[in-house]
């Protein structure tokens, strides 16, 4: 079994990739996605997103990161997937399954899923750009408005050359609602001949148990859930293992959440490092009744100092 952190526009950047790698459980990481238009791409937007390009492209703790790409244009997307490669991407990863207005009316993400056919042009130039040896992947929803289309979205991406399928079982329209259809991985599991990662609605070990029993697949991706609780990934992968583990605390949570933000504040621009803070708290508040109480305090301030002083006596034993 491997265990993957999802690619989240405005969430899961490096920042976040560092601090939850170094937490541990997990197997591989994505980039946020690179929107490809008609052109080639220059250098400093894959470095921009994908810093770790200058370290191998692995996190601090060793973790592989793969470069996603979102577009439209297989041309474009091959040429980008190409200089990524060049760059130092050692996977290569296809977004079609990105939900966000702005980005489904310029055609790209999850809008896609309505024509099976560009989605095979679009794997099969890449796939056929890219060295051999550079594996080329993709995410799919399991549709636009309806699941009509999900197995012929899932064969026309594997057989124009995807190595690996990652399903997040919703549709666009469905967004992040609950149920995850986890029955529809099964369905593309046995409709494909390639690994299948299963993705959505993953917050528990129950829910990775329920998941597994259901979808039929071993490989998972965790986004919402892993980022509300840090050591999710761990728990899982002990429990695959039958190893004894106990959750982290909120105590051992603490040196997590400093070193996000003391990165946040050397990184990030003053006005937006705030901002990613309230982020992470309130989805930690999920898991964590401490994460609720310092959102709360903090959720009103815009000064970076302010909130420093605030936040400081909660990492006083960090």
């Amino acid at each position: 079994m491997q265990i993957a952190l999802a690619p989240m526009e405005g969430l899961v950047d490096d920042i976040l990739r560092d601090v939850l790698t170094k937490v541990g459980g997990i197997d591989w990481c994505v980039t946020e996605f690179i929107r490809v238009c008609d052109r080639l791409l220059p250098a400093h937007q894959f470095y921009k997103l994908a810093p770790e390009l200058l370290n191998g492209s692995k996190t601090a703790a060793g973790t592989a990161l793969r470069v996603q790409l979102l577009g439209s244009d297989p041309s474009a997307l091959a040429d980008n997937a190409a200089l990524a490669v060049k760059l130092g991407a050692p996977v290569i990863d296809l977004n079609f399954g990105c939900p966000a207005k702005t980005v489904n009316k310029s055609r790209g993400g999850a809008v896609l899923l309505q024509e099976p056919e560009l989605l095979f042009r679009i794997l099969q130039e890449v796939r056929k750009t890219v060295a051999p040896e550079i594996p080329v992947t993709a995410k799919m929803r399991l549709g636009y408005e309806d699941k009509s289309l999900a197995l012929d979205c899932a064969l026309a991406l594997t057989e124009g050359g995807a190595q690996q399928l990652v399903v997040h079982a919703r549709t666009k329209v469905e967004g992040y609602k609950a149920p995850a259809h986890w029955e529809w991985i099964a369905r593309i599991n046995e409709h494909v001949a390639v690994p299948v990662v299963a993705n959505g609605e993953i917050w528990t070990i129950e829910d990775w148990q329920r998941c597994r029993a259901i979808s039929g697949v071993d490989d998972i991706m965790l986004g919402r859930g892993l980022v509300s609780c840090p050591d999710l990934a761990l728990q899982i992968a002990k429990a695959k293992a039958g190893e004894a583990y106990q959750a982290m605390t909120w105590q051992q949570v603490q040196p997590v959440l400093f070193d996000f933000w003391r990165q946040a504040r050397q990184n990030i621009a003053p006005r937006f490092a705030p901002g990613r803070l309230k982020q992470w708290l309130a989805m930690l508040s999920r898991t964590y009744n401490e994460a609720e109480l310092l959102f709360s305090a903090v959720r009103r301030e815009t000064d970076v100092e302010r909130i420093e002083a605030l936040i400081k006596p909660s990492f006083h034993a960090v």
